[in-house]
C-alpha cells in the first residue's frame, strides 16, 4: 500500500466519491475530498498532499470557468513547483488541454474517465514529483557540499591571513601557504617558487609532497616554461590535458596550475598546484582560491621584506648610537625617555638598567641639563653648555622634532674649554705685559719734535708710528676687556635705568654720526623697567653697536635705536641702512679678531667688539642675533631681563 494523500476537488462529488471508492481507494491512496478553492488551499499548506486532482469548482454562486481553475493551479504551483496536479475538466477541449499543461499540470483527463487510465495517470504523476523531489534533494546536497567546501576555503583563507598578520616567521606561513592551496584543490603536490634575479632563474620556497633533494636542486628557467610565462604574464596558467604534459625536463602532469605572486606592480614569483596522476581537472574556483592564497603569499613576503629592511636599519642604527662618541638622548613630547646610548649613560653615571619610558626628571639629576630642557614649548633647536661632576664640560644641542620629540646630542668640550683658557690667560698676560713698552714708545715718539726739527717725511713716520701704537692700544684694552667680562670680574651688579644709559650714548655719538651727515634716531617707551646690571658694560656694549652701524654705514646713511618692554623682558634694536652683512659671515660675526667679508681693508677694527658685545650680553643672561641682508641694512636684537621696577 502507497498510502500517498490525493486531494480530490471536483464540481461532481458523485463522481468524486466514484473515482474514490472504485479506483483510488483501492489502489492504497488515502483521499480527501474538498468542495470550493478556499478549503483546496487551506489544505495544501496544511496536508501537503502528493497529488491534487482539480476540476472547475469554485465558490458558491460563481459560475463554473477552466481558466479560473487554471489560474488556482497556478497560484499553487508557484507555491510548490514540486506540486503534482491532473486537472479534469467538465468540457473538453485541445486548447484547454494545451493550457493546463503549459501551466505546469502533469496530467490532462478528459470525460468520461475511466478507471484504469485514472490509476495510471496518478501512478505516473506521483512518481513525476518523487523523481523531482529526489532531484532536488540530490541538487541541495551537492550545491551544500560545493557551498561547505567554499565555506572551509574561506576559513583556510582566514587561517592563512591570521598567520601572515601574526608571524614574521615566513618559511612557515609561505608552508602554511602551500598545504593550503594543496588541500583545497585536492592537488597532489604544491610549490611556491621565488624569482631569483641574479640568475633569472625560479626556485623552490616552500613545496608540499615533493622530495627534499628534489627541492633542494631544482631550478626553473623563466623562458618557455608555464612557471615563467605566469611570471612574465602576471595572468595565471592553467594546464587541463588527458595526456602527461612536460613543464620541465624534470617530472611530467596531467593538469596544474600558476598563479603569479605579485608585489607592487611586479611579479616576484609563482604558486602552483599540479596532478601527475590522472584525476579531476581544476575547476575555476580551485584557480580562485590558489590566486587569493598567492596574493597572501606575496603580502607575507612583502611583510618578511619590510621587516627585514627595518632590522637591518635598526640593527645599524642601534650600532652607530653604541658606537659614536657623541652623547645621544631622545626623548618623545611627554619627555619620557626612549632612546639613550652608552655615551650619555656614561656622561651621566647611569648603569644599564632599562629606563625607557620614565620621565626626564626620574632619570637626570644634572641641573645644567635639566635647566637647559626646562622650556618644554621650544620649537627650534637651541645650545647650551652642561658641566658634569667629574669637571667635564658638554656642548648641548636640543633638537625639537614632530611626531618624534625632542633629540639631544652632546659633545665634550672640555679639551677645547681648556685651550680657550689657556689662550685667554696667554693673551691676558701679554697685553698686560705690552702696556708698559707700548706706552714708553707712544711717549718717546712725542718728544720727536721736542727735541730737534723733524722734515716732513719724519713726520709721516712719527704719525703711522702713533697709529699704529694707538691701534694695537686699543686692541690690548679690547682683549683685557673680554678677558675680564669671561672671567667673571664684573660681577658686581645694580638697578640701571637703560634710558639714561642710551641717551648717553648718542649723544656722545651724534658727532660722529654728523660728520658722515647721518641721521641718527632715538625711539623709547613712555616707562621702561630697570635692568640689573653693570653700568659701564652696558654703555661699552651700546657704544660698540652704535659706533658699528655709523662706521659701516655710508655718508648720509640712516641708524635707527629703539627700546621695548615685553613681559619680563626689555628688547633693544639697532638698525643701519648700510651694505648689510652676507650670509654666509652672519654664523661667525659674534666670534673673536672675525670681520665681515665686505669690510673694505681700509676700515679700522679689531674684530673684537661684537665679540665683547656678545660676552656683556650673556653676563647679563640675555640674548643677541642678527638680521641682515646684503644692501638691505642690518638689525641687531638684545634680549635682557627686566627688573621688577620702572623708571
Amino acid at each position: 500500500m502507497s498510502n500517498e494523500k490525493i486531494l480530490i476537488c471536483l464540481p461532481d462529488t458523485g463522481l468524486a466519491q466514484l473515482l474514490e471508492r472504485t479506483a483510488l481507494g483501492p489502489a492504497g491512496y488515502h483521499i480527501v475530498q474538498v468542495t470550493d478553492p478556499a478549503t483546496l488551499k487551506a489544505q495544501v499548506h496544511s496536508e501537503s498532499p502528493d497529488l491534487i486532482i482539480l476540476g472547475e469548482n469554485l465558490p458558491a454562486g460563481s459560475e463554473a470557468s477552466p481558466a479560473q481553475a487554471l489560474e488556482i493551479g497556478s497560484t499553487l504551483l508557484k507555491r510548490d513547483p514540486s506540486l503534482a496536479i491532473i486537472f479534469i475538466p467538465s468540457n473538453h477541449s485541445e486548447e484547454l488541454a494545451l493550457q493546463a499543461l503549459r501551466t505546469g499540470f502533469m496530467d490532462y483527463l478528459h470525460p468520461p474517465v475511466r478507471t484504469g487510465e485514472l490509476v495510471q495517470a496518478v501512478r505516473r504523476a506521483i512518481q513525476r514529483r518523487r523523481d523531482l523531489l529526489g532531484w532536488t534533494r540530490r541538487e541541495v546536497q551537492r550545491n551544500t557540499r560545493s557551498l561547505a567546501k567554499k565555506l572551509d576555503g574561506l576559513e583556510e583563507l582566514q587561517k592563512i591571513s591570521h598567520a601572515i598578520s601574526a608571524s614574521l616567521d615566513l618559511d612557515s606561513v609561505l608552508k602554511a601557504v602551500v598545504d593550503a592551496a594543496v588541500e583545497l584543490t585536492g592537488a597532489e603536490e604544491g610549490s611556491l617558487l621565488l624569482l631569483d634575479e641574479a640568475s633569472g632563474e625560479l626556485y623552490v620556497r616552500a613545496a608540499r609532497n615533493f622530495q627534499e633533494d628534489f627541492v633542494r636542486t631544482f631550478r626553473v628557467p623563466v623562458q618557455d616554461t608555464l612557471a615563467g610565462k605566469a611570471l612574465n604574464s602576471r595572468k595565471p596558467v592553467i594546464l587541463d590535458e588527458k595526456t602527461p604534459q612536460k613543464i620541465m625536463t624534470s617530472y611530467l602532469v596531467h593538469s596544474l596550475i600558476y598563479v603569479p605572486l605579485i608585489v607592487q606592480e611586479r611579479a616576484i614569483g609563482v604558486l602552483g598546484v599540479d596532478h601527475r596522476q590522472i584525476g579531476q581537472p581544476f575547476s575555476g574556483t580551485h584557480l580562485t582560491l590558489v590566486a587569493a592564497l598567492a596574493d597572501h603569499a606575496a603580502i607575507a613576503i612583502e611583510n618578511a621584506r619590510a621587516f627585514a629592511r627595518s632590522e637591518l636599519a635598526r640593527s645599524k642604527l642601534e650600532t652607530i648610537l653604541k658606537r659614536i662618541k657623541d652623547a645621544i638622548i631622545i626623548l618623545d613630547p611627554d619627555r619620557r625617555l626612549v632612546l639613550i646610548n652608552p655615551s650619555a649613560r656614561e656622561a651621566f653615571g647611569i648603569g644599564d638598567q632599562e629606563y625607557t619610558g620614565r620621565q626626564l626628571e626620574d632619570i637626570f639629576q644634572n641641573n645644567d641639563l635639566l635647566e637647559l630642557l626646562s622650556d618644554a614649548h621650544q620649537t627650534s633647536p637651541y645650545r647650551g653648555e652642561i658641566t658634569l661632576e667629574d669637571g667635564r664640560v658638554l656642548n648641548t644641542q636640543a633638537t625639537p622634532i614632530s611626531e618624534v620629540g625632542l633629540v639631544i646630542t652632546m659633545q665634550d668640550i672640555t679639551h677645547l674649554k681648556e685651550l680657550d683658557r689657556i689662550k685667554s690667560d696667554f693673551v691676558n698676560t701679554v697685553s698686560h705685559d705690552l702696556r708698559s713698552p707700548l706706552t714708553a714708545i707712544l711717549g718717546y715718539v712725542e718728544l720727536f719734535d721736542r727735541v730737534g726739527p723733524v722734515n716732513a717725511q719724519q713726520k709721516e713716520f712719527i704719525r703711522r708710528v702713533e697709529a699704529s701704537v694707538q691701534n694695537i692700544t686699543a686692541l690690548i684694552n679690547d682683549l683685557l676687556d673680554l678677558g675680564r667680562i669671561e672671567a667673571g670680574f664684573d660681577s658686581r651688579k645694580e638697578f640701571v635705568p637703560l634710558p639714561a644709559v642710551i641717551h648717553f650714548i648718542i649723544e656722545s655719538l651724534r658727532p660722529r654720526a654728523l660728520e658722515k651727515s647721518q641721521r641718527l634716531e632715538l625711539e623709547l617707551p613712555a616707562q621702561m623697567p630697570l635692568v640689573l646690571g653693570n653700568p659701564v658694560r652696558l654703555k661699552q656694549m651700546l657704544s660698540n653697536l652704535v659706533g658699528n652701524a655709523i662706521k659701516y654705514t655710508p655718508v648720509g646713511g640712516y641708524i635707527h635705536l629703539s627700546a621695548q618692554h615685553q613681559g619680563d623682558q626689555v628688547i633693544l634694536r639697532v638698525y643701519d641702512n648700510g651694505p648689510g652683512i652676507p650670509p654666509s659671515d652672519q654664523p661667525y660675526i659674534f666670534d673673536k679678531f672675525y670681520r665681515a667679508s665686505n669690510i673694505l681693508p681700509e676700515t679700522p677694527g679689531t674684530g673684537l667688539g661684537l665679540a665683547i658685545v656678545k660676552s656683556i650680553v650673556e653676563n647679563h643672561m640675555g640674548r643677541i642675533w642678527v638680521d641682515s641682508a646684503p644692501e638691505r641694512g642690518t638689525t641687531f636684537t638684545i634680549v635682557l631681563p627686566a627688573a621688577d621696577h620702572e623708571f
